[in-house]
C-alpha cells in the first residue's frame, strides 16, 4: 500500500548530477542514504497528496506538462527543516517561472477535483530539492560543511515533470517540459 504521491520537477542531467555528488557524499560518509536507497531522482516536490488517480489524471497532465517550457533553476542556499526527518535540502531562488509552474499545476489538479494540501497552496509552498534525510542530530553539522563545500550557486534547468508513488519511490510517469 503506498503512503502517497508526488508530481516532482526533474532537472538537466548537469544539475541533476551536482545534487547526486552531494548525496553521494553523504553515503560515503554514512551520514544519510535515504535518497539513494529509495532510488529517488533529483527533484522540487511540486505537489504531494496521499491519494491519487494516476490513470485518469496521467493525461491532464501530459497536456499541462506539454504547455510548459523548461525553467531556469538557480539552488543558491542550503538549509533544513526542523521536524523529526532531519531534512536537509538546496534551496532554489522562488522564480517566477517557478512559483508559476507549480500554482499553475495546483490550479490544473483543482479544476480535476483534487484537493490541495496546505504544504502546496500558493501562499504556503516551499520549494527545496532534498540533498539528506534521517540526518542523525550528532551530525547534522558535519552535513552542513558538506554541503557548504558545494560551490553555490548551482544553476540548471527543470526540464520534466514526474509522478511518483512512495515509499518505496517508484516513478509512474514523466513528460518532458515542452513537448
Amino acid at each position: 500500500m503506498s503512503e502517497g504521491y508526488a508530481i516532482e520537477l526533474y532537472f538537466d542531467p548537469a544539475l541533476e548530477n551536482q545534487v547526486l555528488k552531494a548525496w553521494n557524499v553523504f553515503a560515503r560518509r554514512q551520514i544519510s542514504t535515504k535518497l539513494i536507497n529509495t532510488e529517488s531522482r533529483p527533484h522540487i516536490t511540486l505537489f504531494s497528496t496521499s491519494f491519487f488517480d494516476s490513470t485518469r489524471l496521467e493525461s491532464v497532465i501530459k497536456t499541462f506538462v506539454s504547455k510548459q517550457e523548461p525553467i531556469s533553476i538557480s539552488f543558491s542556499t542550503i538549509g533544513s527543516f526542523s521536524n523529526d526527518n532531519n531534512v536537509l535540502f538546496l534551496s532554489p531562488i522562488p522564480s517566477l517561472s517557478l512559483l508559476q509552474l507549480q500554482s499553475q499545476l495546483c490550479e490544473t489538479m483543482k479544476k480535476e477535483s483534487v484537493e490541495i494540501p496546505e504544504d502546496y497552496r500558493v501562499d504556503s509552498w516551499v520549494p527545496f530539492c532534498p540533498v539528506a534525510l534521517e540526518v542523525p542530530k550528532s551530525r547534522m553539522a558535519e552535513a552542513f560543511s558538506v554541503l557548504r563545500d558545494l560551490k553555490l550557486p548551482v544553476n540548471g534547468y527543470g526540464m520534466e515533470i514526474g509522478l511518483v508513488e512512495f515509499s518505496p519511490v517508484r516513478e509512474v510517469f514523466s513528460f518532458p517540459l515542452g513537448l
